[in-house]
């Protein structure tokens, strides 16, 4: 009955549904987790605890309610258009149409380099594993690896990801396991309870601080990608909601967990032999040689992980600007008879993924993909603003916390990080958006006609 309601309401948006709607709540915030990792802090600890002056722990929570904030408006966006589209189709019908391509412009930068990292990541920890075989060997065998899976469905891609949340998870809890039984044995319980570890009036600073929630807030960069399975959901404008603001509740147990105890069992950030290898410097002196190589396992798998829901995100709102024809239908809408899967979006994907694997410099990746992602969360908490508390005039009691405060603190808090990302991410970022207001210019005739006008 509630895929009923969800087919209608997806209808009375002028869609035709055409995937199958087999996710269930469990499988939406198990996809979040993967895509995320419950194991993100262990690339950027090192990093993050060093900007900051020692204060990762901090700027892990001060990360979580920018992206807290912004979950919720995800949740309510899904709620009032269940699209495939997400964030493309929230500014589109909220804010304004030409906005909306923008949105979905920004975000396209950001679903394209979530897979493509990850496929680089996994390939340069695969590389140190088995040196004799080549990176390049390593990054097509990835590629098409998770093409294949995602392209044989959505069960298939979600069954896939059980088994690598399983396996992260018990890396993330060993991991928290051992680094409290070893502060426990050097301090005793009461090592486990220091108050520096999160706020040293001695070493805070407040620009640092948010340099580093920057840096943390890729820890959380891939919860919008949940809203992007809404056609493949059962009840989504419920189930959308709450795995949304679940997965960004969850992830914050284990990074702050993560991050706390790493501050104990090293609390001299400037002693890193090296800042992006920090964890599993500690994971060495937490059980020597055999958990420095199962973390070092454990990144591999978590790299694949959230290339493979990565991907299927992107092919998901790649379809939705598609169905639209503000990009290819004929490449982007299509959608296979016989797996219910965006083929030709994920082949696409695939093939960016390759080849940036081989050519993009890591760290410029990095920087973009939180630039894009935070114009994404900015345009999604003023589309709430704009359908609920402006055009549905809900403002009385509650609401007017959850349809105005809740998503403008939300937005306040994503400019303050976007405008803190590096120079060199910020110039990219913005030429990047510059060619889209370019071809959205040619596509809408100087912005006179509506960008749907694309017919092949």
């Amino acid at each position: 009955m509630a895929d009923q309601v969800g087919d209608a309401t997806l209808e009375a948006l002028g869609y035709k549904p055409e995937f199958k709607r087999v996710l269930s709540l469990r499988d939406l915030i198990l996809y979040g987790l993967v895509i995320l990792t419950p194991t993100a802090p262990y690339p950027v600890y090192g990093i993050v605890q060093k900007i900051s002056h020692g204060h990762a722990a901090l700027a892990y929570l001060v990360a979580m309610v920018a992206m807290l904030f912004t979950a919720a408006s995800y949740g309510k966006m899904a709620g009032a258009f269940p699209a495939a589209g997400s964030t493309y189709t929230y500014a589109q019908r909220s804010l304004n149409e030409h906005v909306g391509f923008l949105a979905g412009w920004a975000m396209i930068l950001d679903y394209f380099l979530i897979p493509l990292l990850s496929v680089v990541y996994a390939g340069l920890t695969a590389a140190r594993l088995l040196p004799v075989v080549p990176y390049a060997v390593w990054a097509v065998l990835f590629t098409v690896s998770i093409t294949v899976i995602n392209v044989r469905g959505i069960q298939m891609t979600a069954h896939a990801s059980r088994w690598m949340m399983i396996v992260m998870t018990f890396s993330a809890v060993l991991f928290v396991f051992l680094a409290a039984f070893y502060v426990v044995h050097q301090h005793g319980w009461g090592g486990l309870f220091v108050g520096t570890a999160v706020f040293n009036r001695g070493t805070f600073i407040m620009r640092p601080l948010m340099l580093g929630a920057g840096v943390a807030a890729l820890s959380y960069i891939g919860f919008d990608a949940v809203s992007t399975l809404a056609e493949d959901t059962q009840n989504p404008e419920r189930n959308i909601a709450i795995a949304t603001v679940s997965v960004c509740l969850i992830q914050t147990v284990f990074c702050f967990a993560t991050v706390y105890l790493a501050a104990l069992v090293w609390p001299n950030y400037n002693s890193f032999p090296q800042d992006e290898t920090a964890i599993l410097d500690i994971s060495r002196l937490l059980g020597g040689a055999w958990m420095f190589g199962f973390i070092t396992f454990v990144l591999l798998v978590a790299g694949l992980a959230s290339a493979l829901t990565g991907q299927a995100g992107a092919s998901r709102l790649l379809f939705g600007m598609g169905r639209d024809g503000v990009i290819s239908r004929s490449i982007f809408a299509y959608v296979s008879p016989r797996y219910s899967t965006p083929t030709r979006a994920i082949y696409l994907m695939a093939a960016v993924t390759l080849l940036g694997s081989l050519l993009i410099h890591f760290e410029l990746a990095v920087e973009l993909l939180n630039f894009g992602a935070f114009v994404g969360f900015i345009l999604v908490n003023l589309s709430v603003i704009r359908h609920y508390y402006f055009r549905r005039k809900l403002r009385s009691g509650l609401a007017v916390f959850t349809n105005l405060i809740f998503p403008l603190f939300g937005t306040i808090t994503c400019v303050y990080l976007w405008i803190n990302l590096s120079t060199k991410a910020k110039y990219v970022g913005f030429v990047w958006l510059g060619l889209g207001v370019i071809y959205l210019a040619g596509l809408t005739r100087g912005f006179r006609n509506p960008p749907r006008t694309m017919k092949i």
